[in-house]
């Protein structure tokens, strides 16, 4: 059983009583230029962040069944109600300025199909890629508007991926130390390989966004780098 899972349980378990919400009173219109600038690309992140969480939640239990982590089921599926809190507040605030929802995205669709062929140890390492990587797109999106109620949003979101990343690292570097030394390092060197490639993807289809954030292909490049680093460099 991994020692921190009941802390991990009890954390996950207030915040779901006690979720964080952006103020409706704030601003939510966009300008047309905003509008134009983030209308896919927010619909793309609003698409990823919206899962039933099925496959991820059965590949939970069947660990759990395995390793005797009996906490990690329900906090998997507390964790899949956060995600799917965000894709609700995303669809709100599109629906707000008409913004229309986005049914097929060809970089979700891959992701999707990735994690479902995955075992639980592969599906936390895409999954964190991922969140590693919206963190950084939130950050811009932050930057890149002066809505006021895009940037609480963003600053929420923010505040709920950087609890997640720290739970699903510290969940991943012990599966990978189970593996030993020398598993665990190749784990290491191919996970670090497939985050710059989704960067690399992200940036390809949020450039607008990121460079209204401020960033260049190279900076963007270089802040997942080192945002990876943090947290999984050991």
């Amino acid at each position: 059983m991994l020692p921190t899972l009941d802390m991990w349980l009890a954390c996950f378990e207030r915040r779901a009583a006690n979720p964080l919400r952006a103020p409706d009173s704030l601003e939510a219109s966009l300008s047309a230029e905003e509008r134009d600038r983030i209308a896919r690309s927010i619909a793309s992140f609003q698409l990823g962040e919206q899962s039933e969480g099925r496959h991820f939640l059965a590949l939970a239990r069947r660990h759990a069944a395995e390793h005797d982590c009996a906490q990690l089921p329900r906090i998997t599926e507390l964790f899949i109600r956060e995600e799917q809190r965000h894709a609700a507040t995303l669809a709100t605030f599109m629906a707000a300025n008409a913004i229309p929802l986005r049914r097929h995205d060809w970089s979700d669709r891959i992701f999707r199909r990735l994690r479902r062929l995955a075992g639980f140890e592969l599906a936390i390492t895409i999954l964190v890629t991922a969140e590693l990587v919206g963190i950084q797109y939130y950050r811009a999106l932050l930057r890149s508007s002066k809505s006021q109620h895009l940037k609480a949003i963003c600053s929420i979101f923010l505040q709920d991926e950087a609890l997640h990343v720290t739970y699903e690292c510290e969940l991943l570097l012990a599966l990978r130390a189970r593996r030993g030394r020398v598993p665990g390092a190749a784990a290491t060197r191919a996970h670090q390989a497939f985050h710059l490639v989704t960067a690399l993807v992200a940036w390809c289809g949020h450039r607008r966004v990121l460079r209204a954030g401020g960033h260049t292909m190279r900076g963007f490049l270089v802040a997942c780098a080192r945002h990876y680093a943090l947290y999984l460099d050991s």
